[in-house]
């Protein structure tokens, strides 16, 4: 039986993946968002973290504003990678299953959410 988005998502991550090289790129995007639009930033991940193979930041976000945040992204990501994700409850649905992606598919470490 379908589910309903409106009642099953309680908001939206987007994290922005990164390396050295585009880390300044990456700060710019940061600055850009917490100036123009309802986030919570986290913290700067400079190494791999949970789930997430390369550096990144955490940008959480509530439902309405998934409207104007992601069409920005698509548009200003400036050739990062970003994965967008629901948070239903369900870590591992949500980052395998009902996740979109803004540049290249990143292999994510799913196992951890896998544990009993």
């Amino acid at each position: 039986m379908p589910r309903n988005a409106d009642t099953t998502i309680q908001g939206y991550h987007a994290h922005i993946y990164y390396s050295p090289e585009t880390r300044d790129t990456a700060a710019e995007i940061r600055e850009q968002m917490d100036e123009t639009f309802d986030v919570e930033l986290g913290r700067w991940r400079d190494e791999p973290v949970g789930p997430h193979p390369v550096s990144m930041y955490q940008v959480a976000f509530a439902l309405e504003e998934f409207p104007k945040i992601v069409p920005w992204l698509m548009i200003n990501r400036q050739g990062l990678d970003i994965l967008v994700h629901p948070e239903t409850g369900d870590d591992l649905q949500d980052h395998r299953d009902n996740a979109l992606w803004l540049g290249a598919k990143l292999e994510l470490k799913l196992d951890m959410f896998m544990q009993a």
